[in-house]
């Protein structure tokens, strides 16, 4: 299946990042039987074309599937992914290329056929479970904050939580940039508890009144997320939620992150 190649400033973001390989005392393999740029290029072939873990072919010369699932397991734990996307976020800023006008918060829902953390019986989809991405996006669509949670949980009910999980970046003269002028959303977040949570933030908000006005009038800068939406689903793996432990869910979202944002690094920086 075709797929995009691995950016090199990925790769080069990722390294140092990486713990080091300790050998198991239950016996074992003494030494990496892969590489690190192969289960690299394992996880991510996974992630983008969607197939599952055990069938990831042998003669790619990547390692077995399971070997690459560890390798995401273990550097989930380690903070390897979270890390890698502040870095690629940092490479961004340092070039002035995260446009802090204006930011857009949205949610979306996936399937979840397994069940697992963080699902729910989703109310737009005769209750069968799902899952909810959540996301924080600049005025270009770059992704500074992801979470995750049940179906079931209303967009409102995350949203400190995604203002908060919006990195504080430095690059440039002057204190690390954490907060957007304005945030965008639409009518699920119409809530006198999010107005007060931006001003205490020192944020404009520009939220979509119920029974007042069209969600449609904030299509001409809100679009920008469902883009990102769509940039999320556009890789096989998480089209679908198929992972039922949260920790492989949440890294695979943010290793997804770490790789759109290393596309704009690569045409920008």
């Amino acid at each position: 299946m075709a797929r995009r190649p691995v950016s090199k400033e990925l790769w080069q973001q990722l390294q140092p990042l990486i713990p080091a390989f300790v050998p198991s005392n239950k016996g074992g393999p003494r030494k990496r039987t892969v590489s690190y740029e192969a289960a690299l290029n394992g996880i991510l072939f996974v992630l983008q074309t969607g197939i599952p873990w055990e069938d990831l072919p042998q003669s790619m010369g990547l390692g077995s599937g399971m070997t690459c699932w560890r390798r995401l397991r273990d550097w989930q734990a380690a903070g390897v992914w979270e890390q890698l996307h502040h870095a690629m976020l940092i490479r961004l800023r340092q070039h002035d290329q995260i446009d802090w006008e204006r930011a857009s918060i949205d949610g979306s829902t996936v399937p979840k056929p397994p069940g697992g953390a963080q699902t729910g019986p989703n109310p737009t989809d005769r209750g069968k479970l799902g899952s909810k991405r959540h996301i924080v996006v600049d005025a270009r669509g770059i992704p500074l904050a992801v979470l995750v949670s049940g179906a079931n949980r209303h967009d409102s009910m995350l949203f400190e939580q995604c203002i908060d999980a919006i990195p504080a970046l430095r690059g440039l003269a002057g204190r690390p940039r954490q907060r957007p002028r304005k945030l965008h959303a639409d009518k699920g977040y119409d809530y006198r508890r999010c107005r007060a949570y931006l001003r205490a933030k020192g944020i404009l908000s520009r939220i979509a009144r119920r029974g007042v006005e069209s969600s449609q009038r904030l299509g001409k800068h809100r679009w920008v997320v469902e883009r990102t939406h769509a940039w999320f689903a556009g890789f096989g793996k998480l089209r679908i939620r198929f992972e039922r432990r949260l920790d492989i869910h949440q890294a695979l979202l943010t290793l997804a992150a770490a790789i759109i944002c290393s596309r704009f690094v690569d045409r920008s920086c």
